[in-house]
């Protein structure tokens, strides 16, 4: 398919270098390091060339992992968070109808996630923001998670100016990677840490009621839902049979609905990462086609990979997808939608 969109894609600024090398010892085979440094960097030229032989249209970059979430510091985050967004934009402003963004946050101040939000979507153009996971602070051991009523007024502003939020994983640290993970190092990232972390900070947002409070609030997953699709049936029977009536019993916020519910209304998947064509098939009989969107998650994956699995089985694909029209809502106009794009490359190629 020519004219897909893709919205996992991710950048690192020049003076993050040592950064960079940090992240690849996690992700990257060794072979595949200069690779890796190499196109991370990428904004425009190496990475629309290699869009351009794969289909892509339209790309959404976001910053990299650990991202603004991994500054302990609230006034350097807030900082680095504005640095990083006024790079970014600089760097695509010639190329808008390839590249996009997503804002990067500094998540220590619920109000002041707002306002570099509000600044990024309306006066940069960003199409809503990713937060790699919690925030980390200099308080040790502590990580803040947004489904805390404090992180209302953040998700009012998200709402208001009608933009998504992707919620991505980074990795475990401090305690947490020294207790459960030290001595299971190769479970780190998407064999395991990374779908734990996500889910459940994700789960806590749905019982914890933020979308029975925001209604209209839109939530991005990665990695076909972080693997909560596979649970919905127990998840949904525990909370309907036995998490609800107990909070009621203690006077607790519960979720009104069941998870699917959330998964149904609020809640979008992509395929980054993911290019599993039997997968596919049970997140889209169980959420919906509507629901979920194309994505690879480069250079973490490469984009040869993620199209060449969604172009080389598009047949097969449309059989899973419910035809030529699901093909095409999961290839590109979901996210037109959701992101609310215009004309890019290719953007009513057929299919």
């Amino acid at each position: 398919m020519r004219g897909k969109v893709t919205i996992e894609e991710a950048f690192e600024i020049p003076s993050n270098e040592d950064q960079s090398r940090d992240q690849a010892a996690i992700y990257v085979a060794p072979d595949d390091l200069e690779r890796y440094l190499r196109q991370i960097k990428s904004i425009t030229g190496e990475r629309l060339k290699i869009s351009d032989d794969n289909g892509i249209g339209y790309t959404v970059l976001s910053l990299t992992v650990p991202g603004i979430q991994g500054i302990r510091d609230q006034g350097k985050a807030e900082s680095h968070a504005r640095e990083v967004n006024n790079y970014i934009a600089d760097k695509i402003k010639d190329h808008r109808d390839r590249l996009g963004a997503f804002a990067a946050l500094s998540m220590h101040d619920p109000a002041q996630a707002g306002k570099e939000l509000r600044r990024c979507v309306k006066e940069l153009g960003f199409h809503g923001a990713l937060l790699n996971d919690v925030q980390h602070t200099n308080e040790r051991g502590r990580c803040l998670y947004y489904d805390q009523p404090e992180y209302d007024e953040f998700w009012r502003v998200a709402v208001e100016l009608d933009v998504p939020i992707y919620l991505h994983p980074a990795a475990p640290t401090g305690e947490n990677y020294k207790e459960h993970y030290e001595a299971r190092k190769y479970l780190v990232g998407p064999p395991q840490s990374f779908c734990n972390s996500v889910a459940r900070h994700t789960m806590g947002l749905i019982t914890n009621g933020v979308f029975d409070r925001f209604p209209n609030l839109k939530l991005i997953l990665g990695h076909l839902g972080e693997r909560i699709p596979f649970d919905f049936w127990r998840a949904n029977h525990w909370i309907n049979d036995v998490e609800r009536p107990l909070a009621k019993k203690n006077g607790d916020t519960m979720c009104e609905r069941d998870v699917l519910h959330y998964f149904k209304n609020n809640i979008y998947v992509t395929t980054s990462g993911h290019f599993s064509t039997n997968t596919l098939r049970y997140v889209a009989e169980e959420i919906g086609v509507d629901r979920i969107m194309f994505s690879v998650d480069y250079p973490y994956e490469k984009l040869e990979n993620g199209c060449g699995w969604f172009d080389n089985n598009a047949d097969e694909l449309k059989k899973v997808l419910g035809g030529r029209d699901g093909y095409l809502r999961v290839g590109r106009d979901n996210a037109k939608n959701v992101l609310k794009l215009s004309k890019f490359k290719d953007s009513d190629a057929p299919v």
